[in-house]
């Protein structure tokens, strides 16, 4: 929140000419849901600026049919920057691990693990874990990669094992976000908190 705060404060940014397309989305959660990434990107982003050209998935309607469209529409031209945050067990965009590093769709219907799901009640999104949908539709790894640019933004100390985990050890589909260093213009931004568990080597890079 506070990224989209800053992000949506600054000056000089041309929104009108801005097309954005949505990360992930729980299967069968309506967007009145607080839960909703819908409601959060209209409420804290669209609704803030002057993005008028942008791709949400639906995945309280026909989730196969929001797959579809959606990956025609980011299909059509390159990305210049893909934003993304990183989960508890690392994962990208809803891509638990082990993660899929192969699949050449733009976006999947995935499942989502039980760290994964406790992480969302953690964050107060949900009373507990049965309200939590077990499936998301998230953008590939392999589409992720495509950008031109990588933004990561990781704060907090409970991403303290994430980041190790994708910054220190191998690069694995355990460890989703480990994929990231693999990319030629990928940027990780962490507060404090997070490089807590990191060696003095990776903490003097970090």
């Amino acid at each position: 929140m506070k990224f989209l705060d800053s992000l949506t404060a600054a000056s000089g940014i041309g929104w009108r000419l801005v097309e954005a397309f949505h990360l992930d989305e729980y299967v069968g959660l309506p967007m009145t849901h607080p839960g909703s990434f819908r409601k959060m990107l209209l409420e804290q982003l669209i609704h803030k600026t002057e993005i008028v050209n942008y791709h949400l998935l639906d995945g309280d309607g026909d989730a196969l049919a929001a797959v579809r469209t959606v990956s025609a529409a980011v299909s059509s031209a390159p990305i210049d920057a893909a934003i993304i945050g990183i989960g508890e067990n690392a994962h990208l965009a809803f891509n638990d691990p082990p993660a899929d590093f192969e699949a050449e769709e733009p976006y999947l219907i995935v499942n989502l693990d039980e760290a994964c799901r406790r992480q969302q009640v953690g964050e107060a999104w949900f009373a507990d874990i049965s309200q939590v949908p077990k499936q998301a539709i998230a953008m590939s790894v392999r589409q992720i990669l495509k950008a031109r640019e990588l933004i990561a933004v990781m704060p907090d100390l409970r991403k303290a094992a994430a980041v190790k985990a994708s910054v220190e050890e191998v690069v694995s589909q355990m460890a989703p976000a480990s994929i990231l260093r693999t990319h030629a213009n990928t940027t990780i931004y962490l507060d404090e908190a997070p490089v807590s568990l990191l060696t003095a080597d990776a903490r003097s890079i970090a």
